[in-house]
């Protein structure tokens, strides 16, 4: 005579050929629910990443060409002064700095930028926060530079007639006929 019982709890497991139970039906379809769901998200997830590193690189390149126009403007303003005068060799040097950060911009991605200027932080606090300031103040310069310039037109007074003084009893009706 068989003395054992089946369990009925929900997390009895059911022999081969048995029907699960519901509670065990509803089990592997939350687990089969939620091994989709991290799929999606997954793939949703390394999307965005793929999105954003592009954007990035794509910033990255307009930054290291912005930089190699500016200092290309440099080396040509340097070209046109005296040659071996302090100015043309200082501004010389600058042209060539900023040409070979540009390349270096260039041909780094974005997390050796960061762990770069992560280091140079580190290293050099005053110099890293005087570059934070000196790009500041040129972007604010680039900003202002870059906004159209209002016509004089638009800061006229919009009435003007209203403060020329018109001489007593003078009247804008007087001399037409009703």
């Amino acid at each position: 005579m068989n003395t054992s019982k089946k369990s009925t709890s929900p997390k009895s497991k059911t022999t081969a050929g048995a029907k699960p139970s519901a509670a065990e039906q509803v089990q592997s379809k939350a687990a089969r629910a939620t091994r989709t769901t991290r799929a999606a998200a997954r793939d949703i997830a390394s999307s965005a990443a793929e999105q954003v590193q592009a954007q990035a690189d794509a910033a990255k390149d307009t930054m290291a060409e912005n930089v190699s126009g500016v200092a290309t403007a440099l080396r040509n303003a340097a070209q046109e002064m005296r040659s071996g005068s302090p100015q043309e060799r200082t501004i010389g040097q600058i042209a060539e700095s900023l040409a070979d950060a540009s390349d270096a911009v260039r041909d780094k991605d974005l997390g050796e930028i960061v762990r770069d200027a992560s280091d140079l932080a580190r290293r050099n606090p005053l110099v890293f926060l005087g570059g934070a300031a000196l790009l500041g103040f040129a972007a604010t310069r680039f900003v202002k530079a870059s906004r159209p310039i209002p016509a004089l037109a638009d800061h006229r007074p919009q009435n003007t007639q209203a403060r020329i003084a018109k001489p007593a009893g003078t009247s804008s009706q007087k001399g037409k006929a009703s």
